[in-house]
């Protein structure tokens, strides 16, 4: 019997498939790797379903997005957690995470951890109105973050240490990931995430990502940099030049929009700091292809 799903875990080579209500256990067919493809969480396939027997994931369907680690793909949506203090919050972090998101077309939702912690709300209260303003959703309890969990794929990412595991314990406690021992020598934790695998919740379903400090990007040219910023991408259709970089051109209404506080000065910089990594990135292959010759 062939069957359409949606895969929800991989463990160990077996693909476990969600259909009708109830969860398959399959394998891929050898043909995948031949063509250089490997199902992961997210996709939608069909697959055998033969009784008493594993069944076999036969087709893909096309993915909307994906992320390579961990391997999900067809997400809506990201929550980006982030905390006050240890570690100490980083507008510099938080923008790398969100033109990840919005180059892999992931809408980002943030999340602030261990407010409790701080003595004044006033940089945070700051921070959310002015983000907000750019068009992003910032929560401060979790609550109304599990109202816009509702029937959304939705994955959680963040630094190690700032208490993802613990908050996606609180609002899926049937996920019962073990909390990390947080090391105050290296000032980060130990994640313990052993398989990708989606949970149902607020009738959606969500999946922890692993912890990590640094993001393997993809975003390698100036118009895709230049989207993953929103508020630099619209202000840009009114630039003199096509391409530009909104660093030295003439009639550049970026600069002007930072000049006039419509652009937050911290998201031009780190624009500024992501484009420069982009131009090294560019230099240092064209001198390896240049010695290649």
């Amino acid at each position: 019997m062939i069957k359409n799903g949606r895969i929800v875990k991989s463990l160990a080579g077996f693909y476990y498939v969600e259909a009708d209500g109830l969860v398959y256990q399959t394998r891929a067919r050898g043909n995948f790797r031949k063509k250089g493809m490997k199902p992961v969480v997210g996709d939608f396939v069909s697959f055998s379903a033969e009784e008493n027997s594993e069944g076999y994931v036969l087709e893909m369907e096309s993915r909307k997005n994906q992320l390579i680690r961990p391997a999900i793909a067809n997400i809506d949506q990201a929550v980006v957690v982030m905390s006050t203090v240890s570690p100490n919050f980083s507008l510099n972090l938080l923008d790398r995470f969100l033109a990840f998101l919005e180059n892999k077309s992931i809408k980002p939702l943030i999340y602030i951890s261990k407010l409790d912690l701080l003595d004044d709300l006033q940089e945070m209260t700051t921070f959310k109105e002015n983000y907000k303003k750019i068009g992003y959703e910032i929560f401060f309890d979790t609550d109304s973050l599990v109202k816009a969990l509702k029937g959304k794929v939705t994955v959680f990412m963040g630094q190690t240490g700032v208490g993802k595991t613990t908050l996606l314990n609180k609002i899926a406690p049937e996920m019962d990931l073990e909390t990390g021992e947080t090391s105050e020598k290296l000032g980060r934790g130990r994640h313990t995430t052993r398989h990708v695998e989606f949970f149902h919740v607020a009738e959606g379903l969500i999946a922890d990502t692993p912890g990590f400090s640094s993001l393997d990007y993809e975003i390698d040219n100036l118009p895709d940099l230049n989207n993953a910023f929103p508020e630099i991408a619209q202000m840009s259709h009114g630039c003199k030049f096509r391409e530009c970089t909104h660093t030295h051109e003439p009639e550049c209404d970026v600069k002007v929009a930072v000049e006039n506080q419509e652009i937050l000065q911290s998201r031009y910089d780190n624009y500024l700091q992501l484009l420069s990594e982009i131009n090294k990135t560019r230099e240092t292959y064209a001198k390896k292809r240049k010695k290649q010759v």
